[in-house]
C-alpha cells in the first residue's frame, strides 16, 4: 500500500513474541500525520532496514538497550527524506540516515541525524547495508577483534547475509582464506562465484562438520559468529591456538524458549579457551566503535568506488510486508540484507 500523506501507518508491537514471532505480534496503526513545530523536521521513510537484533529488543530480557514497549512502534535504521523542515540544519528534500523505525513518517529534532550525500546517493540503501551497521560490524568485528593476518583461515558464519557477506570479501582483501558457512547450495554457489570466497559450505549437510574439518586442515584462526548453534560446535574443534572469535549475534538462540537439548557444551569451551589461549570478544557496534565510524566508512567507501565489494540486497516492497519478511529472515529464508521499499525516491510536490 502506496503511503498517504495525510496519515502516518505505523507497526507497533502487540505482544511479546513467545519464540518465534508470529503475525499477532505485530499490528499495524494510522495516525493523523504529525506536524513539525519549531526546530523539528518530518521525515519521509524510504527504506527501512531489518535485522536480527530487533528480535532482542522485542523481549524483555535484560539487555544493552531497553526493551521495546507493548503499542511501541517497532524500532529500525532507515533511510528517509526531509518532508518539512523548521531546522536550520536541514532543509526539504534532504536524505537523511534515521532511526525511524517502521512507520511512513515521523518527526525529528535532528538529533541523530546523517545527512546523505556523495556517491552513496546512488544506492540510498546501502546506507543501512554495506556504508551503514552491517558494514561497520563486519569491518571494526573483522579487523579490530579477529585481526586476520595474511596467509590465515577465516571461516564466516551467516556467509550471504548483511554481515558475513562483507566479513569474508574484507578477508580476502587481507590475503586470507576464507570459509563461508550458509544454508543452501544457491547460497554457496553465490559465496565463491560472486563474493570470492574460497569454499562456501551448507550447515544443512549431515556431513558439515566432516567437511569443514577437511576444507580447514590447517585449522581455523579466526571465526566470525552471527550464529551460535550447531555451527559453532563444529568449529569450535578446530580453533587455532591463538584463535580469536569476534561474537556480534547468537541468531540460532533468538526464538529459543528453554536450554538446548543435548550435551553440555561449557565444559568444553571453558577447556578450549584455555588450553589454545582463545580470545572470544562479544561487541555492540553502536557502543563500543560509534567513535570510528568516519574511518570505516573512508575505507569501505574506497573500496566500493574500486570495485572489491559486492553486496546483495533482498528488497521487500511495502510496510505491511515488514513483518512477514522478518519472520522470515529469522528462519533464514532471505538471501542478502533484508530491507524493505517504504515508499518511492521523490519528495512531495
Amino acid at each position: 500500500m502506496p503511503q498517504d500523506r495525510q496519515t502516518n501507518r505505523r507497526i507497533v508491537l502487540a505482544s511479546r513474541p513467545h519464540g518465534a514471532p508470529t503475525a499477532a505480534d505485530f499490528r499495524e496503526e494510522a495516525q493523523h500525520l504529525p506536524t513539525p513545530g519549531q526546530g523539528q523536521l518530518l521525515l519521509r521513510t524510504v527504506w527501512l532496514s531489518l535485522d536480527p537484533y530487533m528480535r532482542g529488543r522485542m523481549s524483555d530480557a535484560p539487555s544493552y538497550v531497553p526493551p521495546l514497549a507493548i503499542n511501541e512502534t517497532i524500532c529500525g535504521g532507515t533511510v528517509s527524506i526531509v518532508e518539512q523542515s523548521h531546522h536550520a540544519d536541514f532543509k526539504s528534500g534532504d536524505w537523511v540516515l534515521s532511526y525511524s523505525g517502521w512507520q511512513d513518517f515521523a518527526l525529528s529534532d535532528g538529533s541523530g541525524l546523517v545527512k546523505l550525500s556523495g556517491p552513496v546517493l546512488q544506492h540510498p540503501s546501502w546506507a543501512l547495508g554495506m556504508l551503514g551497521m552491517p558494514g561497520f560490524t563486519a569491518y571494526m568485528g573483522l579487523l579490530d577483534i579477529g585481526n586476520p593476518q595474511p596467509g590465515e583461515t577465516v571461516v564466516v558464519a551467516a556467509a550471504t547475509g548483511a554481515v558475513g557477506s562483507l566479513v569474508g570479501q574484507i578477508a580476502k582483501i587481507k590475503g586470507c582464506h576464507v570459509v563461508g558457512i550458509a544454508g543452501g547450495a544457491a547460497k554457496c554457489r553465490y559465496a565463491e562465484d560472486v563474493l570470492g570466497f574460497d569454499r562456501c559450505l551448507d550447515h544443512r549437510d549431515p556431513n558439515f562438520a566432516q567437511q569443514l574439518s577437511r576444507h580447514c586442515s590447517e585449522g581455523i584462526d579466526v571465526y566470525f559468529e552471527s550464529v551460535g548453534g550447531a555451527v559453532f560446535n563444529a568449529v569450535l574443534p578446530l580453533m587455532n591456538t591463538r584463535g580469536r572469535i569476534p561474537v556480534c549475534g547468537l541468531i540460532a538462540d533468538y526464538n529459543r524458549t528453554a536450554p538446548s537439548a543435548g550435551p553440555d557444551q561449557l565444559p568444553l569451551l571453558q577447556s578450549a579457551i584455555l588450553r589454545k589461549r582463545l580470545r572470544v570478544q562479544g561487541f555492540i557496534i553502536t557502543q563500543d566503535y560509534g567513535h570510528r565510524f568516519d574511518e570505516f566508512f573512508r575505507q569501505m567507501s574506497q573500496w566500493v568506488a574500486q570495485g572489491r565489494l559486492q553486496f546483495r540486497e533482498d528488497i521487500v516492497d511495502g510496510l505491511d510486508n515488514a513483518p512477514e519478511a522478518f519472520i522470515g529472515m529469522l528462519e533464514g529464508k532471505n538471501f542478502g540484507k533484508v530491507v524493505i521499499r517504504v515508499a518511492g525516491d521523490k519528495p512531495a510536490p
